[in-house]
This record gives structure tokens, C-alpha cells and sequence, in this order.
């Protein structure tokens, strides 16, 4: 690597680099419309801003309502179709070898890598508003989907491992925005996602915590090294009904999976900056843009 690679690569890592340079064109053109939000997004996009995590629902974030509806039916379909194939999952999830790096707890119901599809419910979900002007609000970007599934998540008896142990997300370098939306109803016992607040980027909480773990560049930590840097009381625990949704900054430390007693079913989608080098899904042979600025800038190669 050549000294001004090295340069740019480190300077990248400086916040008003990554946006005003490497991010230039996306950042300026997305101030240049002038957006705002309002009622429920406005009061997430505050609650990422301050806290890096957000809960909401369906019925109340304004435009969902119907759209997870849809959802609800299509991932009922997908599940009644992999019915064997899910058994044959949580077969192989009940046996679990100590250390493995794999997320075998974890079944993805549109596969590994579904193909691009702007038809697909599981992708208009995450193109419509309010999630995606929720998204590039919170970059204050337009910003790209990078992925789209369907977890279901296997009740387990083993020690936690991999993402059910704290973590932070590296697939940007500076902000990632997950969406999690209940597709099953979500209790303690169901393993629900949960954020140490105040761990990310705009936040306060830069602490490292103590790792048990390594896995490549990314961290693991138990619950008793998390609460050495954010106290457990703090935790914001993603537990609720059916078309419960929760936003979160996942360069944030956060955890999520350990069932123990009932299985999860949860829609998922991941939005980043146009210059992190990650793409979970593949891409078919031609694509038309949507006409939507935002939405098409999203789903652009």
C-alpha cells in the first residue's frame, strides 16, 4: 500500500472525512432537500441521536402499519414452505460445539444471499418511509440498503457465543443502522435484542469493554464487562409484541438471540454510508431504479 493510500485510509477514519470527502456527494445532496421529520420519526431519530437505540411499533411509526401486515403474511408463507428445512436447523442448533464461530442458533429464512428484488416485501419494507428517511436523517446522507432477511432464532441450552455475547458492528466506520421488527411476539426468554445506550458514535459511553472473545476484528463481551462500563439497569431490552420495531446504531455495543425458552421470528435490514465496501445480497442482471432519490441512491450498484 502506497503512502497516500495509508493517508486516506487513516484520514477516513476522522469522522469530517468519511462525510465530507469520501461522502461528499451523498451528504450534500440529501442537506440540499431539505428534509425533516416529524411525530414518531422525528422522536426516534432524536432517541438514536442521543441514546443510539430507538422502540417503536408498527401502529405507531406513521406508513408501516400495512406494510408489516404484508410482511407478516409472507414470512408466515416462507415459514410453512421451510418447514423441514427449519426442523433440520434447529436439530443441528440443539448441538452446538463449544467455540464454533458460525450463528447455527440463527436460520435465515431468504437464504444467505437473496437476490435484489424491489418488488419483494422484505425490500420495500426497508425502501419506504419513514425507515429509510429515518436512516439517512440519522447519517444525514443518502445511504445504502446493504441487507435484508428473515431470523429465525432457535431456543439453545449452551453458553452464549458469537452475537449473543456484546458486540460492535464494523461494517461502516462510523455509524450502521439496523432495523429489527418483531415478527413473533419477544420476551425475556426469546433472546430479544439489547443495546448498551450511549455506546456509539454521538454518544458519551467510548469505553472499550474487557473482551472473552475475539472473533477476527470484532470483540466479545459478557454481561458482568458490559456493566463495567454501562450499568445493566440501563440496558435497553428489545421485549414487546408483534410488530415491535427497534432502531439502532449497532457500532453501539448490543447483543441478541440467547433463547432459552421460545424461538424469535424478526425481519432485519442494514443500511450504511456508499462507501462501506459490505453488500450481503446479490445483485440480478439488470435492475431499474426506482424513481424515488433516496430510494434509488439506496439500492444503486
Amino acid at each position: 500500500m502506497g503512502a497516500l493510500q495509508r493517508v486516506a485510509r487513516a484520514g477516513r477514519h476522522w469522522e469530517p472525512t468519511w462525510r465530507y470527502v469520501f461522502n461528499f456527494t451523498p451528504t450534500v445532496k440529501y442537506r440540499l432537500a431539505h428534509p425533516s421529520l416529524t411525530g414518531e420519526a422525528g422522536r426516534v431519530l432524536r432517541a438514536l441521536n442521543e441514546h443510539g437505540v430507538a422502540v417503536t411499533s408498527a401502529d405507531r411509526l406513521n406508513g408501516t402499519t400495512a406494510l408489516f401486515q404484508e410482511l407478516s403474511v409472507a414470512v408466515i408463507e416462507r415459514e410453512r414452505v421451510l418447514a423441514s428445512e427449519i426442523e433440520h436447523a434447529r436439530n443441528a442448533a440443539h448441538h452446538l460445539v463449544a467455540g464454533q464461530v458460525q450463528k447455527e442458533f440463527i436460520y435465515p429464512l431468504l437464504g444467505q444471499r437473496p437476490v435484489l428484488d424491489l418488488n419483494d416485501i422484505h425490500v420495500r419494507f426497508a425502501l419506504e418511509t419513514p425507515l429509510l428517511a429515518i436512516a439517512n436523517a440519522y447519517f444525514e446522507m443518502y445511504t445504502r440498503l446493504r441487507y435484508y432477511n428473515v431470523w429465525h432464532t432457535f431456543t439453545t441450552v449452551g453458553p452464549a457465543h458469537s452475537s449473543q455475547l456484546w458486540h460492535a458492528d464494523r461494517d461502516d466506520l462510523h455509524y450502521v443502522l439496523k432495523v429489527f421488527v418483531n415478527l413473533s411476539d419477544v420476551d425475556a426468554g426469546a433472546g430479544p435484542f439489547t443495546y448498551a445506550p450511549g455506546t456509539h458514535a454521538k454518544g458519551t459511553r467510548h469505553t472499550t469493554p474487557a473482551c472473552v472473545a475475539r472473533e477476527g476484528n470484532t470483540t466479545r463481551s459478557t454481561d458482568e464487562q458490559m456493566a463495567a462500563v454501562v450499568p445493566a439497569h440501563e440496558w435497553v431490552t428489545s421485549v414487546g409484541p408483534q410488530g415491535t420495531i427497534v432502531l439502532a446504531d449497532t457500532r453501539g455495543y448490543h447483543k441478541g438471540g440467547l433463547a432459552r425458552q421460545r424461538d424469535r421470528v424478526m425481519y432485519t435490514c442494514m443500511f450504511t454510508s456508499a462507501t462501506a465496501l459490505v453488500e450481503l445480497f446479490d445483485r440480478p442482471s439488470q435492475l431499474t431504479l426506482p424513481a424515488d432519490t433516496a430510494q434509488a441512491f439506496a439500492v444503486q450498484p
